[in-house]
């Protein structure tokens, strides 16, 4: 019989709907009966794409005597990381102060029933005594005494995690603080303190994209590109990084896109699992290193990745989907996959090529079978047939049995894909892709928006949760680019309408900066305000940028004040951890060196190319806008930056500086 997950939409949850566990979803239905029976709670979390999730499911939850055991001492909840970050970062935070290391997933903690007060936790567990770690069965029976025999010491435990909990934000830098560059300077050399020289990226395996980092030091370079020696040090870790990436086995040489993390220090064998928030990012990564130096092998791989979003991961509605797993019939990778007999037979006189190219002539490298990277370059005339071999291929391995997709669309990581989407679409001249992003915005302000405030996620026609600072701050960040592609008044009232749900309902208006969840959120153990970059950007990072860019755009000082308050609040943790926080540092650089913006009116055709001049180079602090003549109504400061009839007209500032307009291209470029 199903249990209580039944009546899900997330498709993680609905993997444990038929588990002899007595699951319950995170609510208050849970939390009553373990305040009732005096049980603690078990709470796991994971998300579909988890491997680890998936083994421990297998071994224990599927498993009637070790369900027997969990329904007997526990009270059992699942959470779906992707739907609940809040829930997930608190008590990941809590399981790193209980053990003195780092989480995952997953996530395995057990709660005090009377107020959800973690007292012990892990990650996986395995079914029996290995790895170091206990049995799950021994161990749920010795939590389970422990806590019914230390009633007072998990109590007084709890609340001690939670002091600690609340004290974990540094307190905010003075008024009369000056905020400086320092923090830009140590963390360039702080990356090149742990640059992989050889093979790219940064420390050892496991190896993760870290597409933020990049952008950072992509941002570096061009900022000392008109100093008598530029930091091309900095372009190099990039490049590097990048390319090693693209031909390692991170990417996907058949279908594009990139998997989730290397397990070698070489990028050459991946965890499988595919994210729509890696994507995003990495497209807009891709595409900036290929403008800033004309690479085509970065071209190529944005381009490809791009195209793999649209194929695999685009709903009808507009919208994208969250992952692809990493396992299919029951095997890690087994989709991706491949040998030479098989390929030969699919290549017939295009195989020896191939095989040089990818490897296949060499010995097997995952589990008896080959995963793609290159091994070797190819001519011009080669690539050809490279490229037919691709087609060909995937026509094959689409066949397959495909790992599980989860289907449910997320808001902050559809603002990703859209940013990532505008970005490329802009500059690799592909109106396709700023099709889509314009179509998934809409997906988002039609289904995402109800009663006025924002939602987190959707599927099966429902969508629900309070959205999160994630959801507002890169939904924010990805409409200030997506109006530069492509100029909407309906996009730019929604931007303005997400930064003023932003301001009163997250942020803090005693220390600065934005609190994860909104002022009339469930009320959780604790309330916090994250600063450092993790597998996506930091909210705060992300919403002093995009706040300061909508601020100068508008002439909005509200927004600039707020972007202040949130770099003062953060910094303390940028001087100490400049590395840990790039997100934030592109705010700072901003702050301290004012973004350059460009409004070009005039008719369509006009004004299309004046922008693809404008931004036709590597300016990360350059923002265009081109704006049709007959747009009327522009609020703020855009009201002042007025058509001339007849001619093309461009506005440029700087910060709060504006310049004369001028209405020949010429003119424009010298002020460029």
């Amino acid at each position: 019989m199903s249990n209580r997950l039944a009546r899900e939409t997330s498709p993680y949850l609905l993997q444990h709907a038929d588990n002899p566990v007595d699951w319950y979803p995170w609510g208050e239905e849970a939390f009553a009966l373990a305040r009732e029976s005096g049980k603690p709670v078990l709470l796991s979390i994971g998300y579909s794409a988890c491997h680890w999730c998936h083994v421990m499911a297998h071994e224990s939850f599927e498993d009637e005597a070790t369900a027997e055991l969990m329904n007997e001492l526990f009270v059992n909840v699942k959470v779906d990381r992707e739907e609940r970050p809040d829930v997930d970062k608190i008590y990941q935070t809590a399981h790193q102060l209980l053990t003195q290391r780092g989480g995952g997933w997953p996530l395995t903690m057990f709660l005090d029933g009377q107020d959800l007060r973690p007292f012990f936790g892990g990650t996986y567990f395995p079914n029996e005594a290995r790895y170091g770690m206990p049995a799950f069965g021994d161990l749920l029976r010795k939590v389970a005494d422990y806590y019914g025999q230390n009633r007072d010491s998990v109590r007084s435990q709890g609340e001690r995690i939670v002091e600690v909990l609340a004290k974990l934000q540094p307190p905010p830098a003075a008024g009369d603080v000056e905020l400086h560059d320092g923090p830009l300077a140590a963390v360039r050399d702080a990356l090149a303190g742990t640059f992989d020289r050889e093979h790219g990226g940064f420390g050892g395996a496991p190896k993760f994209p870290h597409p933020t980092t990049l952008e950072r030091l992509l941002r570096h370079w061009r900022g000392t590109a008109d100093d008598p020696e530029p930091d091309v040090e900095a372009l190099y870790m990039v490049a590097l990084t990048l390319a090693r990436m693209a031909e390692g086995g991170l990417f996907d040489h058949v279908g594009g896109g990139f998997y989730r993390y290397s397990v070698d220090q070489y990028w050459q064998i991946p965890h499988f699992e595919k994210m729509l928030y890696d994507n995003g990012p990495l497209l807009a990564i891709y595409t900036q290193a290929a403008v800033a130096t004309g690479e085509d092998l970065f071209r190529a791989t944005a381009n490809a990745t791009a195209d793999w979003m649209l194929a695999d991961m685009r709903a009808a509605n507009g919208g994208f989907f969250a992952t692809r797993d990493a396992d299919s019939e029951g095997h890690e990778g087994l989709y991706y996959l491949w040998k030479p007999d098989q390929v030969r037979d699919l290549l017939g006189d295009d195989y020896d090529v191939f095989a040089r190219r990818f490897g296949l002539d060499q010995p097997a490298n995952f589990e008896g079978r080959w995963h793609l990277t290159v091994r070797e370059q190819v001519s011009d005339d080669e690539e050809k047939i490279i490229a037919r071999a691709r087609t060909t291929l995937l026509e094959q391995r689409a066949q397959r049995v495909p790992p599980a997709r989860d289907e449910k669309q997320l808001t902050a990581w559809n603002a990703l894909a859209i940013r990532g989407l505008a970005i490329a679409g802009r500059a690799l001249d592909r109106a396709e892709l700023i099709d889509a992003a314009v179509a998934a915005v809409d997906f988002l302000r039609e289904t995402m928006l109800r009663d006025g405030r924002l939602l987190a996620s959707y599927k099966d026609d429902e969508a629900k949760f309070a959205a999160y600072l994630d959801d507002h701050v890169f939904l924010l960040d990805a409409l200030i680019e997506l109006l530069q592609a492509r100029w909407s008044a309906t996009h730019l009232e929604f931007a303005q309408q997400v930064a003023d749900l932003l301001l009163e309902h997250f942020e803090d208006k005693q220390d600065g900066g934005f609190w994860f969840t909104a002022d009339d959120h469930e009320q959780l153990i604790s309330r916090f305000k994250p600063l450092a970059d993790e597998a996506v950007p930091s909210g705060n990072g992300i919403a002093a940028l995009a706040l300061q860019r909508l601020g100068f755009l508008l002439g909005e000082t509200r927004y600039l004040e707020a972007a202040e308050r949130t770099l003062r609040a953060a910094w303390r943790a940028l001087q100490d951890v400049p590395h840990g926080h790039v997100s934030l540092l592109a705010a700072l650089e901003e702050y301290l060196a004012h973004p350059e913006i460009i409004v070009i009116r005039g008719e369509g055709a006009d004004i299309a190319r004046w922008r693809e001049s404008a931004a036709g180079v590597y300016a990360p602090r350059r923002l265009v806008f081109a704006i049709p003549a007959g747009e009327a109504g522009l609020p703020g400061a855009l009201a002042e930056r007025a058509p001339i009839e007849g001619e093309t007209v461009a506005y440029r500032c700087v910060g709060t500086h504006c310049e004369l307009p001028v209405t020949s291209w010429e003119a424009l470029a010298a002020q460029l």
